[in-house]
């Protein structure tokens, strides 16, 4: 039970950044319509009123896709598509109307729900739905009307703002009207990108059936870029699959991502928890689509060595930094990772492993002086920690004589020589009297 406790308050610890990073953030999240009738959704619920609670601006927009073709298949109406895209006739409007307003009470009611013994025993969340967006006609292609089927004409994100200033979670369907008092069908995955970019959100978060994007051996991919994404979609378009839950979340997302959103994650429906791990945990759980930089991070080859030693010569000879000979650089510029902008090394980090004891060094951190103020320092930690799990280590360890609260602020602890590896304290320099800090990988 002791250990039970400890594991509760060392990931409550370790969560407390991401709180203090999402709060007064906009999130848009896309609820298809199979993970709004999935078991695990009253969780997703709970979790969704858990991050309104952290203070997290929230629109959440439902899909119904599911729920409209056995609203249809009820009624002996046949689903008609044309280039991959619902046909909504009159008739079939008026189910569509039918099943995205039942889901709409559905979602308001879990939400609303503030019972003693649930998670959100005296929430009191108000959720704000409207008129929002406004639609317009697909119109006609190919001779084919599409009749109901309609796009986003303009959204009113002021409007928005407001509802969302004043504590609201807003919360959108795939039903919305027209200027001429009519209404359209339109997909949960465009009102999602739409919304997210024209609120400036900070991320876009999607569900699907499985733990995020798969590669070819069903490994889970934590990151891609729009472009890597785009081409995951177009070789499943090319397969027959554009309606999976993660052929439409892709589809918005590499819009999105491209359009100026940071961050854009997918998750699974089926897995209790899976938001707040993505959210609130240094590895996450799914797949971020992330927007493309300028700057690229990546390990050092034997042409860095001229911008790494520009980068840290004056740190030695502040002597923050131990000296090292462009010989000894080449020896070990396999050990580097650098972040490279415009041609130029902004950045440099080095990881010597030491497998026996499973521990490895991070040593030769060094961040140009215009951009101290950023990230990149973290950019770095995280990446040589990635390679440090890769190659089986489970601590990181470091030698700092000035930067010790920089450490200590992301989790290293202090620790004694006897801490370090053989080999390393055969080297420990009495006279340089670097403090030793050390953290679980």
């Amino acid at each position: 039970m002791k250990e039970r406790s400890i594991e509760l308050v060392e990931g409550f610890r370790h969560s407390v950044p991401y709180i203090n990073a999402h709060r007064g953030k906009t999130f848009v999240i896309m609820l298809g319509g199979e993970a709004i009738e999935h078991e695990n959704f009253s969780n997703i619920i709970n979790d969704i009123g858990l991050l309104h609670s952290l203070g997290i601006r929230l629109v959440v927009v439902y899909g119904a896709r599911p729920q409209i073709d056995a609203n249809l298949a009820v009624h002996n109406k046949q689903a008609i598509y044309h280039k991959h895209t619902r046909v909504t006739d009159a008739e079939s409007l008026e189910l569509v109307k039918q099943a995205a307003g039942r889901l709409q009470l559905d979602i308001t009611a879990r939400l609303s729900m503030s019972l003693n013994n649930t998670p959100l025993q005296g929430a009191h969340i108000n959720v704000v739905s409207g008129n929002f967006v406004i639609s317009q006609p697909l119109g006609i292609d190919d001779g084919v009307d599409y009749c109901h089927s309609g796009r986003i004409r303009r959204i009113d994100e002021e409007a928005i703002h407001r509802q969302l200033d004043s504590g609201a979670i807003v919360l959108l369907g795939p039903v919305a009207v027209s200027v001429t008092g009519e209404s359209f069908n339109l997909t949960s995955e465009e009102v999602a990108t739409q919304l997210a970019i024209k609120l400036k959100a900070e991320k876009m978060i999607g569900f699907c059936s499985s733990q995020g994007v798969e590669d070819e051996n069903g490994k889970i991919l934590p990151e891609l870029f729009p472009n890597d994404a785009q081409k995951y979609l177009e070789n499943h378009e090319a397969i027959g699959d554009y309606h999976s839950g993660t052929v439409r979340f892709l589809r918005g997302a590499v819009k999105a991502c491209r359009s100026g959103v940071r961050r854009c994650h997918l998750i699974s429906y089926q897995d209790s928890g899976a938001l707040l791990q993505e959210l609130f945990s240094r590895d996450g759980i799914g797949t971020q689509i992330v927007m493309e930089s300028a700057e690229q991070v990546r390990r050092a080859t034997i042409h860095d060595i001229g911008g790494i030693l520009e980068l840290i010569r004056p740190l030695e000879q502040q002597g923050i930094l131990v000296r090292r000979s462009r010989e000894q650089l080449e020896m070990e510029i396999d050990k580097f990772t650098i972040i490279e902008r415009d041609n130029m090394t902004i950045a440099c980090a080095a990881l010597y492993p030491f497998p026996e004891e499973k521990i490895g060094e991070m040593a030769c951190v060094a961040v140009h002086p215009e951009y101290r103020s950023s990230l990149r320092g973290e950019i770095l930690l995280e990446k040589v920690s990635g390679q440090a799990r890769l190659m089986g280590l489970e601590k990181l360890f470091v030698l700092t004589t000035h930067s010790i609260h920089w450490f200590q602020e992301r989790g290293f602890m202090p620790a004694d020589i006897d801490d370090l590896p053989m080999k390393k304290q055969a080297l420990y320099n009495y006279q340089r009297r670097s403090k030793i800090l050390v953290t679980p990988v």
